[in-house]
Formats: structure tokens, sequence, C-alpha cells
């Protein structure tokens, strides 16, 4: 069985990728952290979401699943012990979850949306 590569690409901040690089990190799973600087976003921002309808939609569905789990994590909890406490009960409980469904929904393809990175202009 081959291991599966993963890119992830996003501004170079922290912001929504943020969460995928803490559930990378937490797993141990190795991945290419690509950041896209704030003067090419306009270039790319035009073929970002894919070449249909259809792919619109995945990556809405995709977005919509990470956000959900980031409205989980305890951004606000002060006690730094109850707060490390719940992140870690978040990613031994939930975060495997979350890791499995994407990977179902990859299978054996190689790109979670469309067929290649030529679709979002990040190739």
């Amino acid at each position: 069985m081959t291991m599966q590569s993963y890119k992830l690409t996003y501004f170079n901040m922290r912001g929504r990728a943020e969460l995928p690089r803490y559930i990378f990190a937490y797993a141990g799973i190795a991945f290419e952290d690509r950041r896209v600087e704030w003067n090419d976003w306009p270039s790319i921002k035009k073929r970002l979401v894919g070449n249909s309808k259809l792919a619109e939609a995945q990556a809405d569905a995709l977005v919509d699943t990470l956000n959900d789990f980031t409205l989980l994590i305890p951004w606000r909890e002060d006690n730094p012990q109850i707060k490390t406490q719940k992140i870690d009960m978040l990613f031994q409980s939930h975060a495997p979850k979350l890791l499995d469904h994407l990977q179902c929904h990859l299978g054996d393809r190689e790109w979670l949306v469309g067929d290649s990175c030529a679709e979002t202009g990040l190739c």
C-alpha cells in the first residue's frame, strides 16, 4: 500500500489552515505546508474553487466539515489545564474520526476535490 502524501495550501498565516496543521501534527502525519502570499492571491482566487458546480459544492462541504471541528476547540477557555484537557480529549476522540472521514472521502484518489491540482491552479 502506498503512503498518502498530503499538501495543505493556505495563506501564510494561521486562519482556517491552523486546524488541519494541528491535526496533522497531533497525528504525526507528514504533510507539505504550502503557504500563499497575499500578493499571489488575486491570480489564485480566480481558479481555486474547482471546474464545476459539483466541485464547488464538495469544496464547500469540506470547509464546513473542518469549520465544525474548529468550533469544538475551546478557544476561550482561560484555565490552561482545562483547555489542555479539552484539546487532548478533542484530538483523541474527534480528530481520528475526522481523519478517517477525510481518508474515506479521498479513497484511492489523489485529491479531495477534483482530479488534479490544475483545477485549482496550485500546481
